[in-house]
């Protein structure tokens, strides 16, 4: 092989090298994409979870009436929250 001919097979190889190292790093970037995607789904149910524990204790404090004047407050908060969106499903089913 003359010289020129080695030559353009060593960036031939490289060029491959390369083409499979883009090829691996374009799998492991779907494959992070969709832990990414796995990982936010999983961290807003768990955010869901944590609401919805938050508010059973609220519900289980004032039932056993041991709410202090923050807790009742916050309490009172988002029982009028519920009003409130209560009213506007009401509003739009009776439109």
């Amino acid at each position: 092989m003359s010289e020129l001919e080695q030559h353009i097979k060593r960036v031939n190889d490289k060029l491959q090298q390369l083409l499979k190292g883009y090829q691996q790093l374009q799998k492991d970037n779907q494959r992070q994409s969709a832990l990414i995607d796995e990982l936010k789904k999983a961290k807003e149910s768990s955010m869901q979870q944590i609401e919805s524990l938050k508010e059973q204790v609220g519900i289980l404090k004032a039932a056993a009436g041991k709410m202090n004047e923050a807790d009742k407050k916050e309490f009172e908060k988002n029982i009028n929250r519920y009003l409130r969106d209560i009213d506007k499903c009401i509003g739009i089913l009776s439109e």
